[in-house]
């Protein structure tokens, strides 16, 4: 494998990993400000983003390549009202989608056929990752001032389940 896809790959787990934590620190936002419905939907978005880290790291193995693994940095986000986190999500998965997208580039340059392959799920995943944070902002700008449309909307993110991405159920 060409050191710099591996290197850009064995990053990737780190990023994944620092999401997982970012969006536990929003679960605990929401938790803390009485939205529970908000901390079960981040809470869910921080497993299904270890997860990927997972499936990153299976796929070195899978290659050969030792992984290593990096402190993870601490979130450093606060929020003063219930939409900041759905737009410090946004502007996250933004940056997620141009690290996949530079892991791609990187692998297209030297004709790294079955990277460019595996990472076709994650550009999939970010741009619904994406479309997903649209949503919630939207729905947060247009119902979050009224507390019944608030308390509808955090009883429909506490209905999110937890289910195993495709890449690691396969296995």
């Amino acid at each position: 494998m060409d050191q710099k896809v591996y290197k850009l790959l064995n990053e990737q787990i780190n990023a994944e990993l620092y999401s997982a934590y970012l969006y536990m620190s929003f679960a605990d936002y929401y938790e803390e400000e009485g939205l529970d419905g908000y901390a079960n939907w981040y809470m869910v978005q921080a497993a299904e983003e270890r997860d990927h880290a997972l499936i990153f790291r299976n796929y070195l193995h899978e290659n050969g390549q030792h992984v290593s693994l990096g402190a993870i940095a601490q979130p450093d986000k606060t929020f003063s009202n219930y939409l900041e986190p759905l737009e410090a999500g946004l502007e996250h998965e933004k940056l997620v989608t141009s690290l996949i997208n530079s892991i791609y580039a990187a692998a297209d340059e030297v004709k790294d056929y079955r990277t460019m392959k595996f990472l076709d799920w994650f550009i999939e995943e970010q741009l619904e990752e994406e479309a997903t944070a649209v949503d919630m902002i939207t729905k947060m700008k247009l119902f979050g001032g009224d507390a019944r449309s608030l308390y509808e909307l955090n009883q429909e993110y506490a209905t999110r389940t937890y289910s195993v991405p495709s890449p690691l159920a396969a296995e």
